[in-house]
């Protein structure tokens, strides 16, 4: 299975953050350790066939569960679901889109499996599931990860690179114990806090037995920069600009404590903004936004606070610095407020010094969501282009 070797700044931490609002799941967030599972990742635990078809191209769906590993490489389970297209499928197997959600929130409640019309994180997850319905359609397999702790024993490791890829690339292994049809040949795509999770996945220092990752897909990728995000609060007086941002902090500070106990929210935020912690350990991206309050900037961290490690650990997770094994097509939308074009540029730039083939293209007048649609032709043609052993466009400028 892949394992990692790791090797604006708020517009990209808000990018990560905002695009879902929240999902039903199970009930409130588990800080309970995950149980013990001895084995291999991608194994696959339960399968139980949905009724109520997400994708309407699909022949079947399933609701499943399936081993994987932490960030620290210890043992998992991760929940997720399982489309499958209802053309015949080819010889060597369905290629399969394993899609990397974005920001639902850390709580248990939050997993997107579990969405329904009306949840409270429809309005992006059924937009995102239009989406996905074109790749069935048009002959993928679509599997759709839960992440670690969404619906699962354990906190949800928010934006770490490595706990992400291994859950994007474990459910692909699954997949193909749920049906036969399905192939070796895979895509990691993702979109914000999962263009993230994709671009980890494409830096991936080995390949998972049994599979063939043929490329990756990174729209309006979250994570650029975010070590940045103490300094936004500490430079700034007053309430302007906090109110925005401040829903989205908890999620990163819970999602940086799953991996890093030293690091203790309670310990680093202000009295004043403790509702808002409060509500993300239970609710999702719309019930911490309801619940944060009107703060100065100098009251968001308490007094004296240490945020070197919290610093250290987001600089560690940032995309920008990794070199990436496999063709990756970065797509952006020029009116995206929250993961801003001249960020993704620069993200582009610093990716492109140490790897060797990445795409890059941009619509215009399409904001964070509204790039989904207007990119997957160019996303679908760039797979097909993999498939068909034809080589991409590269962006990349070489001397």
């Amino acid at each position: 299975m892949n394992r990692l070797s790791l090797t604006t700044s708020l517009t990209a931490l808000l990018a990560a953050g905002l695009v879902a609002s929240g999902c039903a799941a199970s009930t409130g967030g588990t800080s309970e350790p995950a149980p013990a599972v001895a084995a291999e990742g991608g194994t696959l635990s339960s399968s139980v066939p949905l009724d109520h078809r997400r994708l309407p191209s699909a022949q079947g769906e399933w609701l499943i569960s399936y081993t994987s590993a932490d960030a620290g490489g210890k043992p998992i389970t991760v929940s997720g679901t399982v489309s499958v297209p209802k053309s015949p499928p080819p010889q060597a197997g369905w290629p399969v889109i394993s899609w990397a959600h974005g920001t639902t929130g850390t709580a248990d409640v939050c997993a997107p499996s579990a969405d329904r019309p009306g949840g409270p994180a429809h309005s992006y997850v059924g937009l995102v599931d239009q989406t996905l319905d074109r790749w069935v359609a048009a002959g993928y397999v679509v599997v759709q990860t839960d992440y670690e702790g969404l619906g699962t024993p354990g906190e949800h490791p928010y934006l770490n690179g490595r706990s992400a890829a291994n859950a994007v690339t474990d459910i692909v292994r699954a997949a193909r114990q749920v049906d036969p049809g399905v192939g070796s040949d895979w895509f990691a795509v993702g979109h914000s806090q999962g263009g993230h999770a994709a671009l980890f996945t494409a830096a991936a220092d080995q390949q998972a037995a049994g599979l063939s990752l043929r490329g990756a897909v990174s729209i309006a990728p979250g994570g650029f920069q975010t070590s940045q995000t103490t300094t936004y609060f500490q430079q700034r007086t007053g309430e302007q600009g906090v109110r925005a941002a401040l829903p989205f902090l908890p999620t990163m500070l819970i999602g940086a404590a799953a991996v890093d106990p030293g690091i203790v929210p309670e310990q680093l935020l202000g009295d004043d903004v403790r509702p808002v912690l409060d509500a993300a350990r239970t609710t999702c991206q719309d019930g911490i936004r309801e619940a944060a309050p009107t703060v100065r900037a100098e009251r968001v961290f308490r007094e004296g606070a240490d945020l070197g490690r919290l610093t250290a650990y987001l600089k560690s997770q940032e995309p920008e610095g990794l070199a990436l094994r496999v063709p990756t097509l970065v797509l952006q939308g020029t009116t995206d407020v929250l993961v801003s074009k001249p960020g993704t540029d620069q993200l582009v730039k610093s990716l492109c010094e140490r790897s060797p083939a990445i795409g890059y293209a941009v619509y215009d007048g399409a904001d964070h969501r509204q790039v989904l649609a207007a990119s997957q032709p160019a996303a679908q043609r760039f797979t097909e282009d993999l498939l068909a052993n034809r080589q991409p466009a590269n962006a990349c400028s070489r001397p």
